[in-house]
């Protein structure tokens, strides 16, 4: 199995690995892969000026099967100061994935920098969290987990931070915007604040707002779950890298009694 999460068949298909594999079932993807994956087609149609991506929300259509994908993405809404970009990822005849991402022409606002939340500690002060009993090992495996507060299985809300150990696409670097997407879909399942065995809480879309391009290898997540009365959820995550918060990450969720 190559060290990637997918391997490249054309220019706009891919084979999933095993790398992708999520905690629930061994036939379908984490969206953490996928979201990695559509970042990286969305890169790919970003406005050829200086841009910064605002804001990137991965709608979900279903169950993403490790199976081959085909990727395309165009341009929604261009602009000079502002341009709309949209990507789709079909499986199995379906689409199951969408993507839509604002990118905002750069500028500096150094001096008027305002309303950050607080660095979290470093990836090193962070212990190597355990496994949740029963969850599968392919994503979970492909990355570099540490964890501040909190862990995966463990109810409540938590920080951590988390690295790819393999690249996006074979032969190819990660982006640190496809860092970030691989970890952000991650929030739901760190802030859990039910038992699995008990109920299903499953994130329909997963939405990211940055505010500075993240740096390096590392993203950290500081996330918490909010549960209403009439099964609706909302899982918030601030993201970070070393150098201190870049965005923040938010998931919609079904809450249901198995």
């Amino acid at each position: 199995m190559a060290d990637a999460f997918y391997v490249p068949l054309g220019d706009e298909e891919f084979r999933a690995t095993g790398h992708t594999v999520g905690p629930w079932s061994p036939d379908s993807q984490h969206m953490g892969p996928p979201s990695a994956l559509l970042a990286r087609q969305l890169e790919r149609s970003a406005p050829a000026v200086d841009s910064v991506l605002a804001r990137m929300t991965v709608e979900i259509l279903g169950p993403v099967p490790v199976a081959d994908l085909t990727l395309r993405s165009w341009v929604e809404r261009p602009g000079r100061s502002v341009q709309l970009t949209g990507a789709e990822m079909v499986a199995c005849g379906r689409a199951v994935a969408r993507a839509w991402s604002w990118w905002i022409a750069a500028g500096d606002t150094t001096a008027v920098v305002a309303g950050l939340p607080e660095a979290l500690p470093p990836p090193e002060s962070g212990v190597r969290p355990e496994a949740p009993a029963g969850w599968n090992n392919g994503y979970l495996d492909a990355m570099e987990w540490l964890s501040i507060k909190g862990q995966f299985g463990v109810d409540g809300p938590a920080t951590l931070w988390g690295r790819q150990r393999v690249l996006t696409v074979d032969g190819e670097a990660p982006t640190s915007l496809q860092r970030l997407m691989a970890v952000a879909d991650s929030g739901n399942g760190a802030s859990s604040k039910l038992d699995l065995r008990q109920w299903l809480f499953i994130n329909t879309e997963l939405t990211v707002h940055l505010w500075r391009v993240p740096t390096g290898e590392w993203i950290g997540l500081d996330a918490d779950t909010t549960i209403g009365p009439n099964g609706v959820g909302l899982a918030t995550s601030t993201l970070h890298d070393t150098a201190g918060p870049v965005g923040r990450g938010a998931q919609a969720l079904l809450v249901r009694h198995r």
